[in-house]
């Protein structure tokens, strides 16, 4: 059955046909007056870019006891200056789902990132309902209402768009405000709002920073197998792999695949030319990127000194990662969370091997875990 909010808001019959925005003056004077909170998504690609590009926004803006939906379209001439104001606007509260990605595309065109925000799926997840619920299924799970899903491999940077993608890009913010009620007012009755408050802060901040993940290896398990002099080499050039990825705006792999990455690291060449015949060798090496990635395999990091060595997983004690998941297990069936919400098993296995809470685990997830997990850990 739907889910009722207790003051819904403006439905799905209530809304009008969406508006297709291209005129900077004409999106500007649609907030005129400001609502108090807008519904906000994206249609974005990033097959071939290191930043996605942004390729239609949609916005839903209470009218009275209807819904406006703009379809705004951020390839036309100063649209995106006109976002701008809009998103950065912390008087309009935008709701949004699972909007991790879409931050950082409004952040790259825009220059800002849309806050305040509620997200419906965290605000789902945290209620109780699922975790990592999809848009429909959580729109059909409040609000009773099916939607197609007819255009999820959509070019959405051709123009025209086609009337199905037009309609599919408008269903995406149709139904956030009855989310929204609905959701806030389970968070409320919990006494949750503040967590949802908190993981949005954290949400936004993470898209709002510029700063390159200082141990990018960490998190490749062929690095578990490299001695540590091999594992500071990986860092080199997984650091400089990143920065010339954002600077021609280039999926990372097409910069330098992950497998040639750790062979070179592994198997250092003895001289440029020794380079040249392995990135020869390779089907997928980046020839011409050879004196730059010469430069960078062979230039000590200020702080690579400090380099974790990650082949620490390997040896580390399974048995309390497992004691470590099952007491978070535990905690989160007592609270009616989904599993993984607390905490991921990833962040449990850098609480167990540095023996400090990560950020991602502060605020009210340390609050409601180190009662459980501090005896385990001083074992």
């Amino acid at each position: 059955m739907p889910i009722e909010p207790t003051n819904p808001a403006p439905t799905a019959a209530d809304s009008t046909t969406p508006a297709w925005i291209t005129d900077p003056a004409e999106l500007t004077a649609r907030f005129t007056s400001r609502p108090a909170r807008i519904g906000l998504d994206t249609e974005f690609i990033r097959e071939r870019t290191y930043w996605p590009q942004l390729a239609l926004v949609q916005v839903a803006i209470e009218r009275g006891a209807a819904i406006e939906i703009l379809l705004v379209d951020p390839l036309a001439p100063g649209i995106t200056d006109a976002l701008a104001p809009i998103l950065a606007d912390e008087s309009i509260l935008k709701v949004m789902h699972s909007p991790s990605e879409d931050l950082v595309a409004f952040r790259h065109a825009c220059k800002v990132v849309p806050r305040p925000l509620f997200d419906t799926q965290l605000a789902a997840a945290l209620a109780g309902i699922a975790g990592g619920m999809g848009y429909q299924k959580l729109v059909e799970r409040i609000t009773g209402v099916m939607l197609s899903k007819g255009e999820t491999r959509s070019d959405w940077l051709r123009r025209p768009l086609s009337p199905s993608q037009l309609e599919y890009a408008a269903d995406d913010v149709r139904h956030l405000f009855e989310m929204h009620d609905a959701l806030d007012d389970m968070l409320g009755e919990l006494g949750r709002r503040q967590w949802l408050a908190d993981d949005a802060r954290r949400t936004v901040a993470s898209a709002d920073s510029d700063a390159l993940e200082r141990w990018p290896h960490l998190s490749m398990r062929s690095a578990h197998f490299l001695d540590l002099d091999a594992q500071r080499r990986l860092v080199r050039l997984l650091r400089w792999r990143e920065a010339q990825a954002r600077d021609s705006d280039r999926p990372r792999s097409w910069i330098l695949d992950n497998e040639l990455a750790v062979g070179l690291a592994r198997t250092p060449p003895s001289d440029r030319g020794a380079l040249q015949g392995q990135l020869d060798a390779h089907p997928k090496a980046p020839r011409k990127l050879g004196d730059a990635i010469w430069r960078a395999l062979s230039t000590p990091l200020d702080d690579e000194a400090e380099t974790p060595d990650a082949s620490v997983a390997e040896k580390r004690d399974k048995n309390r990662v497992r004691q470590l998941q099952d007491a978070v297990a535990a905690r989160s069936a007592e609270l009616g969370l989904p599993d993984g919400l607390l905490a991921s098993r990833r962040y449990l296995e850098t609480l167990l091997d540095h023996g400090e809470w990560p950020a991602a685990l502060a605020g009210w997830r340390r609050e409601l875990l180190e009662p459980s997990l501090a005896p385990l850990l001083s074992e």
